[in-house]
């Protein structure tokens, strides 16, 4: 496997980075990871996707190894590191897709970066998570700070992964609390508090790139309403629900995930 890599973003955040696959390809592909996760949330799309694309996973900023400085953190600030880590790697454009909080970043960066962006995978997300999500992000932060990451493990679990995949697929499901578990409370506050106010809708008529929505039909963290209002919202893009499935679908199914990206990627490059 590449090594990491690392870069600086404008101001001066560590970003740790790793690039897979074949690095002339003109297939390129960026993939934003959920809430604390890091870059190996992506890693059996990314290997499966290396064959025959270049492919650039990262952690973001406030999680894994990359830098975790004070927010406020938002979205648009996100799609700039990726940007940034972009021009760093010499990419001038690429399909950019993310999951959950990786979904809403993929947005803004579509938004922000029109030309950068050759197509979009929004996985398991939303533009807007409702009036009432300031204060429930608020809530969830608080109470990591209150009792530790510790106290969240059953709430997400269940949220992330269905009955049957938690049962068949420990290994999985382990890798991702260890990984939940060694956020910084600051930095995952932070982002909580992000995504309470991200509100992208109003960008949801200026996207014309090539997009795909994903959802999992059992989601409901980023149920299949919020994936429809996306669709509905972005002209001529392609709606995907996958039945059987929960938040994390890129770790539940990823052999499905692969091929809507391959596609989508092809959309991109025809």
């Amino acid at each position: 496997m590449a090594e990491l890599a690392e870069t600086r973003t404008a101001d001066g955040t560590r970003i740790v980075y790793r690039l897979l696959g074949r690095p002339q390809s003109e297939r390129r592909i960026a993939l934003v990871h959920s809430l604390a996760m890091d870059h190996t949330f992506w890693l059996p799309v990314a290997e499966r996707l290396a064959a025959d694309a270049s492919v650039l996973v990262y952690d973001c900023r406030g999680h894994g190894q990359s830098g975790k400085p004070p927010g406020p953190y938002t979205t648009p600030l996100f799609a700039a590191d990726l940007a940034n880590l972009m021009d760093t790697i010499g990419w001038p454009s690429a399909t950019v897709a993310g999951a959950s909080m990786g979904g809403c970043v993929s947005l803004a960066f579509g938004a922000h970066f029109a030309k950068s962006t050759q197509a979009l995978g929004l996985i398991d997300t939303t533009a807007w998570y409702g009036p009432d999500a300031p204060k429930a992000w608020e809530q969830r932060a608080q109470k990591a700070k209150a009792e530790g990451l510790k106290g969240l493990i059953d709430f997400q679990v269940t949220r992330w992964f269905g009955d049957a995949f938690r049962e068949q697929h420990k290994d999985v499901v382990q890798h991702c609390i260890d990984v939940f578990l060694a956020n910084d409370l600051s930095a995952y506050a932070e982002t909580c508090r992000m995504l309470g106010t991200n509100d992208l809708r109003a960008a949801l008529p200026g996207i014309s790139c090539p997009t795909t929505v994903i959802v999992g039909d059992e989601d409901y963290a980023a149920p299949p309403a919020m994936a429809e209002a996306l669709h509905a919202g972005i002209r001529n893009s392609r709606y995907v629900l996958i039945e059987k499935a929960r938040h994390l679908t890129p770790l539940e199914v990823p052999d499905r995930i692969t091929d809507e990206l391959k596609r989508l990627i092809a959309s991109a490059t025809a």
